[in-house]
């Protein structure tokens, strides 16, 4: 029997991508074991177990880069998960193990590569973050999503795949209805997708709260609204003492949207932030997106994954700092002006990168072989 490890998490980012990589890993190799490691008390330890996979949790957290005392801790919980990803790795005896990014993904690959297990990394980012920059040199593969990563990684290592995007994202089209029905929005209003990603962003939220307070944009109007769980019980609130959010409103607000399929197949416009599964995402949903890059990443890589949509006219760019002034403006813009919205739709969708899942998987069964890596 095949036996495989997924690792990663975190965010909604890399735990999706690792999930659709497992669906492929099945659809391959129906009999395949396949076991994840990710980080206790992240989005993993949910979304996996309900996806149907087995996984393991870490007791990993990372790194501040501002001085904290939680930095003090750091050592301590990268040598403990160290020593546990060992003996789970160990114990499941994997042929190939896979690295996602996120918290878990470090302990886990440095430790398989140590024991000579083949192993390969799917690097989401035109900017590569510090872990797998580190691993290059000692996995066989590198999966990337962009050109011109071999400024990183070594070229005969590296395969362009594009990043992985759920299952349930392909056909769109066909499944309006539904989404209109599961949010019970209305089918003759203009609806605005707002994804601040799966914890929320603050900087959107209050963005988009400036919009509902000026009336901008104005018209046949509905917000359907994923605002992260940090933020939803304060969002509720103020919207319900300002009498906005009652049974009549247009506003539909949830801490996170399960369906996110279905949400992108009932909006005609999104706004978002630039993390790298989102852009794929998006790509394949191909609507019109505002990307407001969230600063509070490594390397500032939403900012450059956003530009190297808005650079191509696939996407309107509006910057973390300007976006609770100049959103309702944009906005009010980009709606009233349909020919720039068929312009972003067509552009992005030729971004789209189609079985990105399905050739990490081909590369990861290719890895399989008898005795070790070299």
């Amino acid at each position: 029997m095949t036996k495989i490890i997924i690792s990663g998490g975190g965010t909604g980012g890399h735990v999706f991508p690792a999930i659709a990589i497992a669906d492929a890993i099945k659809a391959k190799r129906p009999d395949a074991d396949l076991l994840f490691i990710g980080a206790r008390g992240k989005l993993e330890m949910e979304k996996v177990p309900a996806a149907g996979y087995r996984i393991e949790g870490l007791t990993i957290a990372g790194f501040q880069r501002r001085l904290t005392l939680k930095n003090l801790s750091f050592p301590f919980k990268l040598m403990a998960s160290m020593i546990r990803a060992r003996k789970l790795i160990s114990g499941f005896r994997p042929d190939v193990v896979i690295g996602v990014g996120g918290y878990a993904s470090g302990p886990v690959l440095r430790t398989a590569v140590a024991m000579k297990i083949p192993a390969l990394i799917q690097e989401q980012n035109s900017f590569p973050g510090i872990t797998n920059r580190m691993l290059a040199g000692k996995v066989q593969k590198i999966c990337v999503a962009y050109s011109g990563m071999e400024k990183y990684f070594p070229k005969d290592k590296l395969v362009l795949t594009g990043n992985p995007i759920r299952q349930d994202m392909k056909g769109l089209e066909d499944k309006r209805n539904e989404g209109l029905k599961e949010f019970t929005i209305a089918e003759n209003k203009i609806t605005i997708l707002v994804i601040g990603g799966s914890l929320g962003a603050g900087t959107i939220n209050r963005s988009v709260l400036n919009c509902i307070n000026s009336g901008k944009p104005a018209g046949n109007i509905q917000w359907l609204w994923q605002c992260g769980r940090n933020y939803f019980e304060n969002l509720s609130n103020e919207l319900n003492a300002s009498g906005i959010n009652n049974e009549k409103s247009d506003i539909r607000l949830h801490a996170f949207i399960n369906r996110m399929e279905l949400a992108y197949s009932a909006a005609d416009v999104v706004i978002s932030r630039a993390g790298a599964i989102a852009i794929s995402e998006l790509c394949a949903a191909g609507k019109p997106v505002i990307l407001v890059p969230s600063p509070n990443v490594a390397e500032d890589h939403q900012t450059k994954n956003a530009l190297a949509l808005s650079e191509r006219r696939a996407a309107i760019l509006l910057k973390d700092s300007e976006a609770e002034v100049n959103l309702p403006d944009t906005l009010t813009k980009l709606i009233a002006d349909k020919g720039l919205q068929e312009e972003l739709k067509r552009n992005i969708l030729s971004m789209a990168v189609p079985a990105a899942a399905e050739k990490i998987a081909t590369e990861a069964l290719a890895l399989i072989q008898h005795g070790k890596a070299d």
